[in-house]
Formats: C-alpha cells, sequence, structure tokens
C-alpha cells in the first residue's frame, strides 16, 4: 500500500499526465533502511530533505515536522506488514499540478512506499564486482548535482550501459573528467593510509553514508581521510575502491579494468557501521 498525503487502498491511482515530478522531474526523493521498525539515520535524512525543499524553492507545510514523517512511514510500514521485517522506504515529495516549467503553486504532495528487503545489517557482499568508467555523458559540478532529485537521466542510461556491458556498476565523471560518484552511491579510493573521497563541490550526491563513513574514518588513528578530486589516473593505484549507500551499506569494487582490489579496509569500517548502527 502506499501513503499519498495518507494511506491508500492498493491499486489506487495518483499519477496523472499533470504530475510535475512526472512532466518536469520537479520532485525530490529519499530512500531510507527500516530495520524491524527502526529509521537508519532517519534524522540525517529528514534535514537533508527539508534542506533539498528549500533549495528547489518548494513550500514546506508546518505539518512536516521529523515527528510528523516518523509517524507516517511507520504507519506505511505497518499497512504493509513491515514492521518486523527490514525495508526500504521511499519518501518522494512532488510540486502540486499546474504550470508549465512555471509552477503554479509551490506546495506539494508526498508519497511514501515501502518495499522488503533481506538484510537486516550491513553485510560484506565479496564476490565479483566489476565497474568502469562511464564517459558518454558528464555530470555539471553544482549544488543542484548534490540532491536527490527525479532528474536522474544520466544514472538511467550508465544503468543501461553497464548491463549491456556486463558490468556491475560504472563510475561517473564530471566535467572536470574527475571521478564523481557510482550510479547508486558515492565512491571512496584507499591508497597507502589515505582514504579519498570527492567532495560534494565536485558534484557528488550529498549521501547520508557517505558522511556517516566520514564520521568513523575520522576516528580511526591509523587512517586519514581527505575529501578532494579524484582522478580516473589514481583508480588502478588505489588498494581499494568501494562504493556506499545507505541500502546495500558498502560494496567493494573487487575490478576496475585490469586491476584488482582488496577490501580490507571495507571490511573493518562495515564492522564500525554495524556498530554505529546498533548502538544509534
Amino acid at each position: 500500500m502506499l501513503n499519498f498525503n495518507g494511506i491508500l487502498q492498493e491499486n489506487t491511482t495518483i499519477l496523472s499526465n499533470n504530475n510535475r515530478g512526472y512532466a518536469y522531474g520537479d520532485a525530490l526523493f529519499e530512500t531510507i533502511k527500516a530495520v524491524h521498525g527502526k529509521l537508519l539515520f532517519f534524522e540525517d535524512h529528514y534535514f537533508r530533505l527539508m534542506a533539498s525543499m528549500r533549495i528547489m524553492r518548494m513550500e514546506i507545510p508546518m505539518t512536516f515536522t521529523m515527528e510528523y514523517f516518523e509517524e507516517e512511514i511507520k504507519k506505511t510500514l505497518e499497512a504493509n506488514n513491515l514492521l518486523t521485517d527490514s525495508a526500504r522506504v521511499k519518501i518522494q515529495i512532488d510540486r502540486v499540478a499546474g504550470g508549465l516549467y512555471l509552477p503554479e503553486s509551490n506546495d506539494v504532495n508526498f508519497i511514501i512506499s515501502a518495499k522488503k528487503i533481506d538484510a537486516d545489517f550491513y553485510l560484506l557482499n565479496e564476490e565479483k564486482y566489476e565497474v568502469d568508467l562511464y564517459k558518454d555523458h558528464y555530470l555539471s559540478p553544482s549544488l543542484l548535482s548534490t540532491l536527490k532529485t527525479n532528474n536522474k537521466a544520466i544514472n538511467v542510461i550508465g544503468s543501461v550501459y553497464a548491463k549491456e556491458n556486463k558490468l556491475d556498476n560504472c563510475l561517473l565523471l564530471n566535467t572536470n573528467k574527475s571521478v564523481v560518484e557510482a550510479l547508486n552511491g558515492n565512491v571512496f579510493l584507499v591508497k597507502g593510509q589515505v582514504i579519498k573521497t570527492p567532495p560534494l563541490s565536485e558534484g557528488c550526491l550529498k549521501g547520508i553514508l557517505r558522511q556517516q563513513l566520514i564520521d568513523i574514518i575520522n576516528l580511526i588513528p591509523e587512517y586519514s581521510l581527505e575529501e578532494s578530486p579524484i582522478s580516473p589516473f589514481e583508480l588502478q593505484k588505489a588498494n581499494e575502491l568501494f562504493i556506499t549507500n545507505v541500502i546495500q551499506g558498502i560494496q567493494p569494487i573487487t575490478k576496475y579494468r585490469k586491476k584488482q582490489f582488496k577490501n580490507d579496509v571495507a571490511k573493518l569500517l562495515l564492522q564500525k557501521l554495524n556498530v554505529k548502527v546498533r548502538l544509534g
């Protein structure tokens, strides 16, 4: 069942040709992992969503408190019999119908959906995971590129490209030809005792798990964190590469072109991340 400004019955039609999220990509979304009703890193998700709405000049209703959304998400989980399971929760905010490029109103709708997933906590996937660069199109670094909007054409066609070339994922470049992120998450590079990830100024998504790992790495004395641009030439010199998002956690990359990678640091960080989840 969906929650469209309130719980709806199954098979209820809610999308019209005037929906601005559909017609113009005038929408934002958050993907949250729920474990037995507990919403992981929910405060971070909530504040990112509110900040994104402000950037998109959407009107934020007074009712849109963190407690309100938490309650609405739990209603959605309950309606789908998922309060005792793990689930992928998606909140979508779209501006109400009306207007062309210029909206008639800045008021919004919300849609909350939930789908069962298997893993309660984050597991290390040690299976083969091969990536390459996607160079048909480039991200333009700006504040908008750091938001989770419905304008994700490059991620869609990049995913098609990856499937056509039997890749598990692709790394995206910005217009400066720096590595920005993966198709479905942020990217980290390990070289010796240095762990690097692109800064937000490069155009990467302001990832929730990205920030969690930055906080964790900064507490490990053996490693230093650098938020700095990553050149494609650095990839084959790295000891490890891994991708992060809130659903999978940490996905080690095993192969980029002819280079094979280890996963020692990814394994260490995943252990510390799961401890943080249990204690949070």
